[in-house]
């Protein structure tokens, strides 16, 4: 409200008589636009003489150009008014039968609020009591549906496992039995070459012989030492030849014999990695029977 007097009064003139107009503040004297009064000047009215003046004085200072300054001063104090207080009820007279009724009714409607809270509460924990129960019903059912499915998955798994080795093993000793087969055909065949080779080297032995009787003959008029030379030429010549040949088969012989190992050796490992494959299984299969008779011991205990 002083606030309000005060805007007022700053509005109006000094000498009440008239209102000044509104002042810009953001505005500056050099930056507004000049504007010309074109009216024509006349006397204001007065005002009337029930204007009710408030006891507030405004002094007004020009401090810097453009800029003005309001000082305002309060009027005394009005003195203090009396607040008109609160017509009393008056009490109402309570006998001692309506206390103990009320405090009997106070007491009945607690006793019941009570019993209502235990009853909410007793068939709140009866369903709190019932579902975990279902909770424990479908974990247990779960698991033992889970565990049988697994038990039975660890079975067929060990089942082909089984079947998949015994197969394998089977396999391997086919055809370990072809390689026993080979390799003792082989060593017909190199019996059978080596007979054939001393047969050869017989006949050829034998013609050679004839030759040199023969080449005996026709050159027994020829030098002892050119005959000489002449034989020992052909002797190393056919030592070689029958060297180069031994020395073929040989290699052949070896090579194979190295080859057959080497294929034996590889089914060995395969066998005794499937042998490790399958102990690891049992184990594992060991490994978790123990640990189900872990869980039902403890489940039981629980």
């Amino acid at each position: 409200m002083l606030i309000g007097l005060v805007r007022d009064s700053v509005m109006q003139c000094f000498c009440h008589t008239c209102r000044a107009p509104g002042i810009l503040p953001a505005v500056s004297r050099r930056s507004a636009p000049i504007k010309k009064n074109n009216k024509i000047r006349s006397k204001q009215p007065r005002l009337s003489k029930k204007v009710k003046f408030i006891t507030t004085e405004i002094r007004c200072q020009e401090k810097s150009r453009g800029g003005l300054s309001y000082e305002v001063i309060l009027a005394e104090p009005a003195p203090n008014v009396a607040v008109p207080k609160r017509p009393v009820t008056p009490g109402k007279n309570v006998s001692v039968e309506e206390i103990e009724q009320k405090l009997k009714a106070a007491e009945e409607r607690r006793i019941s609020l009570e019993a209502k809270k235990m009853a909410d509460i007793s068939t709140k924990l009866a369903k709190v009591e019932e579902a975990t129960r279902k909770k424990d019903e479908i974990t247990n059912e779960f698991i033992t549906q889970t565990k049988e499915q697994l038990e039975s998955k660890m079975e067929l798994h060990v089942e082909k496992r089984e079947a998949i080795i015994s197969d394998m093993k089977e396999k391997l000793k086919i055809h370990a039995q072809d390689i026993e087969k080979t390799r003792e055909t082989l060593e017909q065949q190199k019996a059978n070459e080596q007979k054939a080779i001393e047969e050869k080297l017989k006949i050829a032995q034998s013609l050679r012989d004839e030759n040199i009787k023969k080449m005996l003959d026709r050159l027994k008029e020829h030098n002892t030492i050119k005959i000489a030379e002449i034989k020992s030429q052909n002797d190393q010549l056919e030592c070689q030849k029958i060297e180069e040949k031994a020395r073929i088969y040989e290699n052949k012989l070896f090579a194979a014999e190295q080859k057959r190992e080497k294929e034996l050796q590889k089914k060995i490992e395969k066998v005794q990695k499937l042998e490790r494959r399958a102990e690891l299984v049992r184990q594992n299969k060991a490994q978790a029977q123990d640990l189900d008779g872990q869980q039902s011991a403890i489940a039981s205990s629980g």
